[in-house]
């Protein structure tokens, strides 16, 4: 009885280092992924904290989780999911504050600060489940497979997600870069 204890000690030991492990390596872009879900500084930090949190509650799985990684960003795409379908049941109570309904203005950047702006407001614009999957291809270097296994989805309904995602990215892209392009030359005149 005391060996099976102490084996059970012992590995969830390495669990536990494993989950501070992927916190240490991965915490930081998760959070960065986690906000460019929910456009919110403050509330990514939240919901990265409650996601390493169900890490560290189902750590007991990573022992049979064959991709660490993606299994990371699988709970994570959860918490920030939910978090959405909360704020979408939520969204006609009158408590929003002005700085969420008034429009951003807009301030004369460099170009490539522009750019970057530009990039930031068409990626806000694609829905949630294209959003995400396009965020962790490109920004973050998950494989398809692994963009699957993060999302729960097939590879093929992975594919399909990436590439209709650059469809409407390059769609929107375009639009706005167009636009502000005419702003610009409105201005100039």
């Amino acid at each position: 009885m005391e060996i099976e204890a102490i084996l059970a000690t012992s590995v969830d030991d390495e669990l536990i280092e494993l989950v501070v492990d992927l916190f240490q390596q991965h915490g930081t872009a998760v959070c960065a992924y986690v906000q460019c879900l929910v456009r919110d500084w403050e509330l990514a930090h939240d919901l990265t904290q409650d996601a390493f949190l169900q890490l560290y509650k189902t750590r007991a799985r990573l022992a049979h989780v064959e991709n660490p990684r993606a299994w990371v960003y699988r709970i994570a795409s959860h918490v920030a999911f939910n978090e959405l379908k909360r704020r979408r049941r939520f969204r006609w109570l009158p408590w929003r504050s002005a700085e969420e309904q008034a429009p951003l203005t807009w301030i004369e950047h460099d170009e490539t600060v522009e750019r970057q702006v530009i990039v930031e407001q068409t990626l806000n614009e694609l829905p949630p489940d294209y959003r995400a999957p396009l965020l962790l291809y490109s920004s973050y270097g998950l494989s398809v497979r692994e963009v699957a296994q993060a999302l729960e989805i097939s590879e093929g309904a992975a594919k399909t997600r990436l590439h209709r995602a650059r469809t409407m990215f390059r769609e929107v892209f375009e639009r706005t870069e167009q636009f502000e392009n005419w702003g610009n030359a409105k201005n100039e005149e």
